[in-house]
């Protein structure tokens, strides 16, 4: 296991991971001043005790409460490069899809060790908490993945072989935006029974009509705002009882600080998911 290597390497030894984009960073010692680029990002920090070690974060770094007197030195239309060099990190973790290329250019030239955070499936959730624990010298990062792990398990066996529902995730209302079948939250949606009726679209995040969402008659419906505040995002579905979803009330709005931080909260936001579908099935 890596932590083993860590903790019985000699003083001095080098601590190498690979990140999600695939790059080896390499850190001399475990990070002391950490930047974190993404409120998810933030809280696994704080989760692997190296909260203490954050010298900045990205705007909407809100848990725990802690991380609100962070600095701010990013938000999703730029990060400020100048700010970040003068605090001297020595890592930088950013959200790989959560800013433009350019700028994560930007970041990587630097030239501080930078870790790209962007976990496609559950698992790579739980080997981030390894690799960041690794590379803060993390003795509970083990023990928090095994329980990571331990979660999703008993959500799969609980509710994954069950009879499929069919869900349409509303990403944003005008213009409609969905989610394919590659996006984390369709795995959510798999752990939980539930069928992405756009499951088989290529881009990440698409543009879709009313008439084919109409057409793929979904069971339930749902949308994401932060802290679970329905704000009416999906009223105007309302509009078409002929929608079995809306016939049947099933107008769901999940916690976003939850479902789209790609941290372990998200295994919350998957289980409400869980018995509101399961109350759909039944």
């Amino acid at each position: 296991m890596l932590f083993t290597w860590l903790l019985a390497a000699p003083c001095g030894a080098t601590i190498a991971v690979t990140d999600d984009g695939g790059r080896s960073v390499e850190l001399a010692r475990p990070a002391q001043r950490i930047v974190s680029l993404a409120p998810g990002i933030t809280e696994l920090l704080f989760l692997l005790g190296a909260g203490d070690r954050i010298v900045a974060a990205s705007e909407y770094s809100d848990f725990p409460s802690a991380a609100r007197q962070l600095p701010r030195v990013s938000r999703a239309q730029g990060i400020d490069l100048e700010r970040i060099a003068a605090l001297q990190p020595d890592l930088i973790v950013v959200w790989g899809s959560g800013y433009a290329p350019a700028l994560l250019h930007g970041v990587q030239a630097l030239g501080v060790p930078t870790y790209e955070y962007e976990p496609r499936t559950l698992e790579s959730i739980a080997t981030s908490i390894e690799r960041l624990g690794a590379l803060t010298a993390s003795a509970g990062a083990p023990a928090i993945s095994a329980e990571f792990r331990g979660r999703l398990a008993a959500l799969r066996q609980r509710y994954g072989q069950r009879a499929p529902v069919r869900v349409f995730y509303q990403v944003w209302g005008n213009p409609i935006m969905t989610l394919s079948g590659r996006h984390l939250v369709s795995e959510v949606m798999r752990i939980c029974g539930a069928h992405n009726v756009f499951d088989a679209l290529t881009p990440l995040v698409a543009t879709v009509d009313i008439e084919s969402i109409i057409a793929a008659r979904p069971e339930v419906i749902i949308a994401a705002e932060s802290g679970a505040i329905d704000r009416g995002a999906l009223d105007s579905w309302r509009r078409y009882p002929q929608v079995p979803a809306v016939a049947h009330d099933r107008l769901i709005t999940l916690d976003a600080d939850k479902l789209d931080r790609a941290s372990v909260r998200i295994l919350e936001a998957a289980s409400t998911l869980c018995e509101q579908v399961e109350r759909a099935r039944h």
